[in-house]
């Protein structure tokens, strides 16, 4: 299953732990990815999604059709 947001394209981000002597090993953030049913005007149907929290909140403000152009250009 790819940690990768559908509508803006996050994926996973990549870093180091660092303790407090200073030693770093490797770690990743995971983007906070959810299942979303999402009803779309345009096509009068239902789609479901997996998309971020923060993709959801601005998918309410532009809509769904304005975010997939906005991810392909």
């Amino acid at each position: 299953m790819s940690k990768k947001c559908e509508l803006t394209g996050t994926t996973v981000q990549y870093g180091n732990n660092v303790s407090h002597a200073n030693n770093r090993t490797r770690r990743r953030w995971l983007p906070n990815l959810q299942k979303k049913r999402i009803w779309v005007v345009e096509d009068q149907k239902w789609i479901t999604v997996k998309a971020t929290a923060n993709a959801l909140r601005t998918l309410d403000k532009k809509g769904y059709k304005a975010m997939m152009k906005d991810l392909q250009g």
